[in-house]
């Protein structure tokens, strides 16, 4: 059984900087200040250089650390990577996550569309999931949107 968690915002910047802030592993971690039960990510550690297969270690500030192996590289149009390494009491609800980030120029800007597809442990655990994820997790990441919109609107500026 699986959740999908959407989130979608109109920047006003053209797609390659929101792309490079979003594989940023310096820059993204201050866009993504979590929500509620959603940790806010530290820091982003990479072993190579990013490419299609390479796993990213993502260090929470729940000291939770998580792995992303990287399934899409389309610079500046589409990012995609599954989340795994949960740990207790967070594994024994969700197996893996699978994101998909979608860049859309459109007139005056971009569109940005991340999707994230949940695989749960156990139909059983449906009721909480939907309520964590479709309110949690789903408010973090409009946020992170928020916040990566902001910093590109002020890289406009400068």
């Amino acid at each position: 059984m699986k959740i999908t968690c959407a989130a979608v915002r109109n920047f006003s910047s053209r797609p390659e900087p929101i792309f490079d802030l979003m594989v940023d592993a310096a820059g993204f971690p201050a866009c993504f200040d979590g929500y509620g039960l959603i940790p806010a990510i530290r820091s982003i550690r990479l072993a190579e250089p990013l490419a299609v297969g390479v796993v990213r270690h993502i260090y929470n500030a729940d000291n939770s650390v998580l792995n992303e192996r990287v399934t899409v590289v389309d610079k500046p149009h589409r990012h995609a990577y599954i989340l795994s390494g949960f740990q207790a009491p967070f594994s024994w609800l969700v197996r893996q996550g699978e994101a998909d980030w979608r860049l859309s120029e459109k007139s005056g800007g971009t569109e940005v569309s991340w999707t994230y597809e949940f695989t749960l442990t156990s139909a059983l655990v449906f009721p909480l999931c939907f309520l964590l994820l479709k309110f949690f997790m789903q408010q973090a990441m409009q946020r992170c949107l928020a916040n990566m919109d902001q910093v590109c609107s002020n890289k406009n500026t400068d």
